[in-house]
């Protein structure tokens, strides 16, 4: 596997290109906007999305998607709420069979409460699949701090092929088979951070902090459990360590906008504000959906949704969550 294409072209899929180029593989990195990608070409550094990383030569910036159909390995890096019309249009091109098709993106797609993985082997139904998860911002992957992932895919011989390409020094991969374990908690954890930021925003204090964070992983077991994953997994790489770096860092975009909804700003102006996205935004109404569909008790979630969707003010939303009848911890 020498040959890769990503698609995507914001902070995470140029972090894992320059990843990957610096394996000596050749990379291309394609780009929706045009102008994103002519400047990729002239300044060898995405400056909108993660400005101060030079891009090395083996990467090929491109717009057009022709350009990555000789691609042995083909990761997916859109928005989650972009993964159905990007892999229709790439599928359209018939890209050959073997290329092994990687998701990087975190979310549940809203209406059919798919998976990224799923939303891919619709389009692509005769090509491998596998995923990629963990506690993992871009910033840091790019700049080559230590970081660990795991990588998933029922086929455990392409996991280890992937894992080869993919192992440095500074980014250390794992392999599983629980593909829908392994998405549904990188895609869930977002949701939560948003509720971890909002407490953040209100000044709530550690305390409060550690028991959201810890009730969001009973949170995450149950759903995810439900809609098919193990709960080992859950206590790994992609569930409750991803959970706690997008609880906890600076670098959260979810954080983030917990926080500022905390600090009363509306989730109108906080969207129009933003120029990368927080898939837990969207990943909270596909979330909900599943919840709803397996009548599956997700409070905070739920909560979420009220915050991000009927503008329920960030106090109300902490009162409606402490003032829950008492129950067992276990349950």
């Amino acid at each position: 596997m020498k040959n890769i294409a990503v698609i995507g072209a914001g902070g995470w899929g140029t972090a894992l290109a320059i990843l990957l180029a610096e394996r000596g593989l050749d990379v291309t990195l394609w780009g929706y906007e045009k102008d994103q990608v002519d400047a990729l070409k002239s300044t060898r550094e995405n400056r909108l999305f993660l400005p101060g990383v030079p891009l090395p030569e083996s990467i090929k910036p491109t717009n057009d998607m022709k350009d990555a159909l000789d691609a042995e390995v083909v990761l997916f890096v859109p928005p989650s709420k972009a993964m159905r019309p990007v892999a229709t249009t790439f599928a359209a091109l018939n890209p050959p069979k073997s290329a092994v098709l990687l998701s990087c993106t975190k979310g549940i797609e809203q209406g059919s409460g798919l998976r990224m993985s799923e939303v891919l082997g619709s389009a692509f139904p005769d090509n491998p699949l596998a995923v990629l998860s963990g506690p993992s911002h871009a910033e840091e992957v790019a700049r080559k701090a230590p970081t660990a992932v795991v990588i998933g895919c029922e086929d455990h011989a392409i996991a280890k092929k992937l894992q080869g390409i993919f192992s440095t020094n500074s980014f250390r991969t794992y392999t599983g088979t629980d593909v829908a374990g392994i998405e549904l908690g990188g895609a869930l954890k977002n949701i939560f951070a948003i509720a971890a930021g909002m407490g953040d925003g209100l000044g709530l204090g550690d305390n409060s902090k550690a028991a959201l964070v810890t009730r969001a992983l009973a949170e995450l077991i149950r759903l995810g459990t439900a809609l098919g994953g193990r709960r080992e997994t859950f206590q790994g790489l992609s569930g409750i360590g991803d959970l706690m770096v997008t609880c906890f860092s600076r670098h959260s975009r979810n954080r983030g906008v917990g926080e500022r909804l905390g600090k009363g700003e509306t989730p109108a102006a906080i969207s129009a504000s933003m120029v990368m996205i927080a898939e837990g935004v969207p990943t909270t109404l596909g979330a909900l959906e599943c919840a709803r569909r397996l009548d599956v008790e997700t409070p905070i979630i739920s909560e979420m949704y009220a915050a991000l969707y009927e503008n329920k003010p960030a106090n109300d939303v902490m009162q409606s969550l402490l003032g829950r009848e008492p129950r067992a911890e276990e349950d």
